[in-house]
């Protein structure tokens, strides 16, 4: 049969955001595959050696729309690990709460989207409406609904509103609930698991070798999550389970993310409980007017894998010397030619839907 060469983006719906995918079909069974991003390059890094700490600060959000205070509290915490300052116990509590609200909005978004990818639009209408109310609650702590720009180095920028709690502690018990209902319309659906089991597998040694991590690598059978093994902020005083799945394949993504979104609600509803009163910022803190000529590497657990900022001061002036991001999503757009080998043309949206791809992050 005669081979050709399709071209899947960069404006496809089924790649999730503007970025090329090239495959080089049989029939229906994919031979070839070739990634090509830089769509959405901006060039935040070289923006960053050009702007103050505190200008760039809200750069940090648009580093990805879905999961934005996830990127500039990494970058907050790699400024505080420089200036080697540490914020108040009750704004790491704060921050930790809207981490893990962000990591439900961020799994929400992606779970619609995948079932939507195989025609389960049900599912997109659902976890999109629940995903409103995380948004409620970003509004009510932050007074914006997605770039919050909220946290500060030496805090966050204002403490917990006066009935954010109760609100917040009732949207968990309806995300439980919810949960539930996920697993009943997409777990027992025939037409799902067909769609996703065993396909676009991803054994864990090549995930390993690929660099995957987070849920991707989680679902491979890794049980590996920066959060544990390189605590942070409070989540060394917090119990939560982390889960991993088997196959790699897209049935494992689904469930590894599902499981995860229970146990952000389990972290949110802890750190209302076990929040302690005091200041949310460092008292009469004030950001230098020169970073220290030395280097730091801080990484954490964004809701697509290990995202991480390598910031360098020059001891000369008060914007940093060199800015470097890792982005989880950038290490597994770049494995994806290397496990959509020997898949159907049909099943394309859904290997690539397990991704949970943020192009805005990956061209930087």
């Amino acid at each position: 049969m005669t081979q050709m060469w399709l071209n899947m983006g960069p404006q496809h719906p089924a790649t999730h955001g503007l970025w090329d995918l090239f495959v080089r079909v049989d029939g229906e069974t994919i031979k070839e595959a070739q990634t090509k991003i830089g769509y959405l390059h901006r060039g935040v890094e070289k923006i960053a050696e050009n702007r103050t700490v505190e200008k760039f600060l809200p750069l940090n959000d648009r580093l990805c729309y879905v999961a934005n205070s996830s990127w500039t509290t990494l970058f907050v915490m790699g400024v505080e690990e420089l200036l080697e300052v540490t914020s108040p116990e009750r704004a790491q509590y704060i921050r930790v709460i809207v981490l893990e609200l962000q990591r439900i909005a961020s799994h929400l978004v992606w779970l619609g989207a995948y079932c939507s990818d195989m025609g389960l639009l049900t599912m997109i209408l659902w976890a999109w409406r629940d995903r409103e109310l995380m948004l409620d609650l970003f509004q009510f702590l932050t007074g914006a609904r997605i770039m919050h720009n909220f946290p500060r180095v030496g805090g966050v920028r204002n403490d917990l509103p006066p009935t954010f709690r109760e609100r917040a502690l009732k949207a968990m018990d309806y995300m439980d609930r919810m949960c539930d209902e996920y697993e009943l319309i997409c777990g027992r659906n025939e037409l799902f698991v067909m769609r996703t089991k065993g396909i676009g597998a991803l054994p864990l040694d090549r995930a390993i070798a690929l660099g995957a991590t987070g849920p991707m690598l989680r679902a491979s059978g890794l049980e590996r999550d920066v959060r544990k093994e390189d605590p942070y902020l409070v989540y060394d005083r917090l119990d939560f389970k982390v889960p991993v799945g088997r196959n790699g394949d897209g049935w494992d993504r689904y469930t590894v993310r599902l499981e995860e979104t229970r146990q952000s609600v389990s972290l949110v509803r802890q750190c209302l409980q076990k929040m302690p009163e005091g200041d949310v910022m460092i008292p009469g803190f004030k950001m230098p007017k020169v970073l220290p000529a030395r280097a730091v590497y801080r990484r954490a657990e964004d809701p697509r894998g290990e995202g991480a900022v390598y910031i360098v001061g020059d001891g000369k002036t008060n914007r940093p010397y060199r800015l470097k991001i890792r982005s989880p999503t950038y290490i597994h757009l770049l494995g994806i030619p290397h496990y959509i080998v020997g898949a159907r043309v049909s099943d394309v949206p859904i290997i690539m839907g397990g991704a949970d791809p943020c192009m805005a992050e990956v061209d930087r």
